[in-house]
């Protein structure tokens, strides 16, 4: 009696080898290429997501079958999961940092501080009035719309709409001084 229950799981893991089998020879080369479709060409990291895949079609042979729906349906969405878990396992954890290139990093040079404060000075006098005050109480003074309008005696909506357009200018006039330094 051992001797047949053996036998039978011998003989239906040797069926299952060759479904995965034939399931890899079918699939393999299309999963490969929406795998790196969606691992942005990473052709190790799209050759891991479609091993895992496989993976689990072979703990889920049962369930792959024409009646229950497209078989290459079904893998690609456990490709596009395992990918996206991924991506989402990627962006939760926090980037290793090495403490001393980050601290290297920190110290800002001198020089550059000043420039800096400079460039800003200047884009700052470019400014309409209104536009500067209403950016430098909302930025430098870490003011809220409602608190700037308060003070200004004009509507929120009017402050916030100074803000917008201080901050375009700003970014025109610095890239512009980056141009004219380089």
């Amino acid at each position: 009696m051992a001797d047949r229950v053996q036998s039978r799981q011998h003989s239906s893991a040797l069926a299952s080898e060759s479904q995965l089998r034939e399931l890899m020879d079918t699939y393999q080369q299309p999963l490969l290429r929406y795998a790196q479709r969606l691992t942005d060409g990473d052709i190790g990291h799209a050759e891991d997501v479609v091993q895992e895949a496989f993976l689990r079609a072979w703990t889920h042979l049962d369930r792959l079958t024409a009646d229950r729906g497209s078989v290459l349906g079904w893998l690609r969405r456990v490709v596009h999961n395992l990918v996206m878990d991924g991506y989402r396992r990627k962006r939760a954890r926090p980037t290793e940092v090495d403490i001393e290139i980050a601290a290297a990093e920190a110290t800002a040079d001198p020089t550059s501080v000043v420039l800096d404060s400079l460039v800003v000075d200047q884009v700052l006098r470019g400014l309409w009035p209104e536009h500067r005050a209403a950016l430098v109480e909302a930025y430098l003074n870490d003011r809220t719309a409602a608190e700037i309008s308060a003070e200004l005696g004009v509507p929120v909506g009017t402050i916030k709409s100074r803000v917008h357009y201080a901050l375009r200018a700003a970014r025109k006039a610095s890239a512009a001084h980056l141009l004219c330094a380089v």
